[in-house]
């Protein structure tokens, strides 16, 4: 049994994890920023502890306070997007991973935490060669205009992370979540969008997405807490496609038309520069380190099996 601090233990995923820690006999203390949620903590079986993670002093006293051996930094808080202005929409999730983690860290030196765990992403892997990346693959060098702050804000947390020589710092970089509380579960923002046809294809779709179930994020969180080693691990499913093939098939589950089609040059008028790469040129994301280090298998294997189900 460890004590685990999870920062942002309201979120999507953070509602999934806390309660496996805490079946698997863990004392987990969850930080929300909220008051309000300071009783679905006590419900999801942590110690509710209520601190603004971008307040150093807040949150020094949080993990003081808490002495825990892991700190889970699941932090972020994005809204609607906005692929025109993507960093504009990222500026606050953006803060959480770069001023957030270092709080966090420093909170976590200060006690000894003998692991530290945080949330990535596999979104910023270089656009160069094969379409699915593995942990040893480079990010992107030269990201889109409105990508370059938040793609700096992952590459800050992901070197802060791994380069705390007093911890074992793991990185989990997720693929896209779907099911219960994210964006893309039935009747919110995505499925809207592709229903209303209004989440086009642009040029050749052929920007490969990975996906991962939040339960089955979850899981391979709670590995990685109990036998990851300092490392990077892509948290994904085994079926990384292309916009081509996801789009319509979502399109088709959700009883939609067909996605509308439209080339690159206007694609970026309506969704930027950002838009376009993620729809034409993002790579996808092999999940091979995660099974063999952790013993994490998805028990959804395929987003084919239930994204919108």
């Amino acid at each position: 049994m460890m004590r685990v601090f999870v920062a942002g233990a309201t979120g999507a995923i953070g509602q999934q994890l806390v309660p496996r820690l805490v079946a698997a006999g863990h004392e987990v203390h969850g930080m929300t920023r909220s008051e309000a949620k300071h009783a679905m903590l006590h419900e999801l079986g942590a110690v509710p502890v209520v601190a603004d993670a971008l307040d150093r002093d807040r949150v020094a006293e949080a993990v003081g306070r808490a002495q825990p051996e892991v700190i889970v930094h699941e932090l972020t808080a994005i809204g609607e997007p906005d692929m025109r202005h993507f960093d504009r929409a990222f500026a606050h999730t953006n803060r959480l991973r770069t001023e957030g983690t270092d709080h966090l860290l420093s909170a976590g030196r200060a006690v000894g935490v003998r692991r530290f765990v945080a949330q990535s992403v596999t979104m910023p892997y270089a656009r160069t060669g094969g379409p699915v990346k593995t942990e040893e693959d480079p990010l992107d060098p030269s990201p889109a205009r409105e990508m370059r702050r938040s793609v700096a804000a992952i590459r800050h947390l992901e070197e802060a992370v791994l380069g705390a020589d007093w911890t074992e710092g793991i990185v989990l970089r997720y693929g896209g979540f779907y099911g219960p509380g994210t964006s893309m579960a039935p009747g919110e923002q995505m499925p809207e969008l592709i229903r209303k046809r209004k989440f086009p294809l642009v040029g050749d779709g052929g920007g490969v997405w990975s996906f991962v179930h939040v339960a089955d994020a979850a899981e391979a969180t709670v590995a990685a807490i109990e036998r990851g080693r300092r490392g990077v691990y892509n948290v994904v499913d085994d079926d990384p496609a292309p916009v081509a093939e996801w789009l319509p098939t979502m399109a088709q589950a959700l009883g939609a038309r067909r996605p509308v089609h439209v080339p690159r040059l206007l694609g970026r008028l309506f969704a930027g520069e950002a838009g376009v790469v993620m729809m034409t040129e993002l790579r996808g994301a092999s999940n091979a380190k995660a099974k063999r280090e952790l013993g994490w298998r998805p028990a959804h294997p395929s987003w084919r099996q239930g994204l919108f189900a």
